[in-house]
């Protein structure tokens, strides 16, 4: 939006000696010491954190509002109104009295020479890291900042993902989906695309949630954000581009307000198969799927229209059987799917730990076979047989016809009640290896030994009471090792750990042929 108050809140120099050291992404806030989401004043350059950590910015631009006792500011305070701020990782410009972001700028430019200046800062300080760091390359030192892991020395590559302000349930995805080799490797590997042309060319944008460009490529960003999570990076990345992508496609998950991950995935694939049929920005469908010759057409499940890497990787196929509980009449219907939602059954419901002891522990089998035992439909459910000419009372079982190379399996530990959606905080019990699905197939015998035995890739984790609070981290495995993924923070952990989890989404891969057999 265009802001009248910058002329009035733009104060300080582009070069103002009064900005701390330092890298601007990491500067703390001058209140809580917080280096998460720092906003730099553009009236006085002081530093503070933004609303979705201790919101000291919006209280430094509230006690700047503050009434005098007379009825009359002088002309200075006039002037200082401190309404206009900038974020130091994305270099975006908000205004509090017009509660937006800034598009324009003064007459002399201000706001974008301040912009250039901290991008200046930015560089200089990750040159200074990246020298740093060559230094302890080459320093036989680094050995004590390395890491033993089955007798060898190593470093952690991973790289962790800003937190915009409750997104933590798309970090908690995208690192998920980062661990999935073969749908990562497909999308890294795709041709760099440039969104922009002209005099903007070259240079990085600005969104705000006022713009209207719909040059934007979610394809794109994806591509991006994965390439920036394994290249040893120790600065977590920001989404921000690919968040935007979000907000301008996905209508539904605009504002800062915590959402579901679960929904976020489907929304992400849905999005990512419909823009990849399409081709975007000048590259056809066809181009891209020969990027990639190891997803034959056999392997390949269509959902809404051709094939793509998203189907040919989560797709599968169920069977969805209905009987007419009066006539006998048998109705087969095939249904393609990205994952399986499925109900923790309500038996189990009181079991929040492994190790508590009132009764048996729910596990993943019982979960799926919940999902695809013989089940009576209710009143509400009442199905139109075309023999009898009615609705009437019948069964419905589900038989899965073809797996995918990754399964992904979503525990519905949300439900809705008259007023609310509460949570079911059951422990499930999961395996890490060996996920045997050949007694759900609907023709078993045809599969190989080898060909439904699942090992686990990633868990997607929601801590808290309700879908609508909380906060989402994830685990993954990357090279035998794994990781716990919390926002920005990376750290190595261990299998104990990861079992005792409280999943909400389980990525499991298909197991290759030299794996062992052990089952679940």
């Amino acid at each position: 939006m265009e802001c009248p108050h910058l002329s009035s809140s733009v104060c300080i120099a582009p070069d103002s000696a009064k900005f701390p050291n330092g890298s601007p992404s990491s500067w703390c806030c001058s209140v809580c010491r917080s280096n998460k989401s720092p906003w730099v004043c553009l009236t006085c350059s002081s530093v503070h954190c933004g609303r979705y950590v201790n919101g000291h910015a919006k209280k430094h631009y509230e006690d700047a509002q503050i009434p005098l006792t007379n009825h009359k500011k002088s002309e200075k305070q006039e002037k200082a109104q401190h309404t206009v701020c900038m974020d130091c990782s994305s270099y975006s410009t908000y205004c509090y009295r017009c509660d937006d972001f800034v598009v324009n700028d003064t007459k002399l430019g201000l706001v974008q020479k301040v912009r250039e200046h901290l991008q200046n800062l930015e560089n200089s300080a990750f040159a200074a890291d990246r020298h740093r760091k060559r230094k302890l390359l080459e320093n036989s030192s680094l050995n004590s900042k390395l890491l033993k892991v089955n007798g060898s020395t190593t470093a952690i590559c991973a790289t962790g993902l800003r937190n915009l302000g409750n997104t933590c349930f798309m970090n908690a995805i995208l690192q998920s989906l980062s661990n999935i080799e073969q749908f990562c490797c497909y999308f890294k590997e795709l041709p760099a695309v440039e969104l922009r042309n002209g005099k903007t060319a070259g240079r990085r944008t600005y969104h705000t949630r006022s713009q209207g460009d719909n040059n934007v490529s979610l394809v794109e960003e994806f591509r991006k954000t994965l390439c920036a999570l394994w290249q040893g990076s120790q600065t977590a990345f920001s989404p921000e581009s690919l968040f935007y992508v979000v907000w301008k496609i996905m209508p539904s998950f605009r504002g800062y307000q915590q959402q579901d991950a679960h929904e976020f995935m489907r929304y992400l694939l849905d999005h990512l198969h419909l823009e990849l049929q399409g081709g975007f920005n000048g590259i056809s469908r066809s181009a891209i799927l020969q990027e990639n010759s190891a997803l034959s057409a056999s392997n390949k499940c269509c959902i809404n229209g051709a094939s793509t890497v998203v189907t040919a990787i989560f797709g599968g196929i169920l069977q969805n059987e209905v009987n007419c509980l009066i006539c006998g009449t048998e109705s087969r219907k095939f249904d393609p799917f990205l994952d399986l939602s499925l109900d923790i059954p309500s038996q189990f419901r009181s079991k929040r730990s492994k190790n508590q002891e009132n009764g048996p522990v729910c596990s993943l089998r019982d979960c799926l076979r919940s999902f695809t035992d013989l089940e009576e439909l209710d009143e509400t459910e009442l199905y139109m047989c075309h023999k009898c000419k009615k609705k009437q009372k019948s069964t419905k079982k589900f038989w899965i016809q073809k797996l995918p190379k990754v399964l992904c399996l979503h525990l519905k530990r949300f439900h809705w009640t008259a007023y609310l959606r509460n949570k079911v905080d059951t422990y499930v019990e999961f395996p890490l290896r060996g996920l045997d699905m050949k007694c759900y197939l609907l023709e078993p015998e045809n599969s190989g030994p080898e060909s439904c035995l699942y090992d686990l890739a990633a868990v997607v984790v929601h801590h808290g009471s309700g879908v609508g609070s909380g906060h989402y981290t994830a685990y993954a495995t990357h090279e035998g090792r794994w990781f716990h993924f919390n926002d920005s923070t990376v750290t190595l952990t261990d299998e104990d750990t990861v079992v005792k989890a409280k999943a909400y989404i389980l990525f499991y891969v298909e197991r290759q042929a030299k794996a062992g057999s052990d089952k679940l």
